[in-house]
């Protein structure tokens, strides 16, 4: 690990270069004050359509790759595992295609197999009829960079189950998430 450690009196404009041995650790005063790493990043979706049973969360199988810099992604499980701790970014976007008449969806990131952060709710009007409807949820979170891992579900109601959408030129995936070190921990 490369080490860059200034003082509070140090001289403004100095700068310090790091060994090129790996991560690097900035520190002022000997107490960390950031870490630069190998940043993990990946991008999942599915490109077949999945089907959302009525009044349940599912959870939304993620089985293709764009990019994974870490390998962090597994890809049979639909679940990130990162290998760095800290602070992760994730945007879930899921849309469906129907004329049923969804009186809720919210997407939710499972953190460990529990519910950590659901995203915004969307409700009709009992009775309104709308041809698509599309979900976002980003949220920040902790994870350890050894055993915590996180997956993301769905949940719709209305009269039966549904199936997510495909085929769009702006959104060609039927699920699909991104997700990226924001900070070491």
């Amino acid at each position: 690990m490369a080490l860059i450690n200034t003082t509070t009196t140090g001289v403004l404009g100095t700068t310090v270069y790091g060994d090129g041995a790996g991560d690097l650790t900035v520190q002022q005063n000997g107490v960390t004050v950031n870490k630069i790493t190998a940043a993990p990043t990946f991008m999942a979706y599915t490109l077949t359509q999945q089907t959302i049973s009525n009044n349940s969360a599912t959870k939304i199988t993620l089985n293709t790759e764009e990019w994974d810099t870490a390998n962090c992604f597994d890809t049979s499980l639909s679940r990130f595992t990162p290998n760095v701790a800290g602070y992760y970014n994730f945007t879930l976007q899921v849309r469906f295609d129907s004329s049923l008449a969804f009186t809720n969806i919210w997407t939710s990131i499972y953190k460990n197999g529990v519910n950590t952060y659901r995203g915004f709710e969307q409700s009709n009007s009992p009775g309104a009829t709308y041809f698509s409807q599309q979900q976002n949820t980003t949220h920040l979170v902790y994870l350890n960079g050894t055993t915590d891992y996180v997956e993301f579900y769905i949940y719709q109601a209305n009269s039966s189950a549904a199936s997510c959408a495909t085929g769009y030129t702006q959104t060609p995936f039927c699920n699909r998430v991104y997700g990226f070190l924001a900070r070491a921990a």
